[in-house]
């Protein structure tokens, strides 16, 4: 298993415009990383899509998302962009060591 989540293994930028989240776990802690507003604006216009930011998500397993309780998911918004996705995982891998391992 990899040390760190990478960016590598997150869906190509253009794909949050389907309105799809990304979900994923790693060692103990799970992920969620997906456009805000979670829409499908693929063929919209840029400047439909221009409002949007992406939103990612860390909690403890076991649970899934929509199954664990407001309060034990912590949340962070970044700009919709490859360099807000890169610190989206900067922001993922730093919740992992300060919060997960141990």
């Amino acid at each position: 298993m990899p040390d760190e989540i990478t960016r590598a293994s997150l869906w190509g930028l253009s794909h949050y415009t389907y309105g799809e989240a990304y979900f994923g776990s790693h060692r103990g802690m799970r992920f969620r990383v997906a456009r805000e507003p979670l829409e499908n604006v693929a063929h919209q216009s840029q400047e439909a899509q221009s409002d949007a930011f992406l939103k990612a998500s860390v909690w403890p397993e076991p649970f899934a998302y929509a199954k664990t309780p407001a309060d034990q998911i912590l949340e962070q918004t970044f700009p919709f962009s490859e360099e807000g996705m890169e610190e989206a995982v900067r922001w993922m891998n730093d919740q992992y060591r300060d919060r997960f391992s141990s």
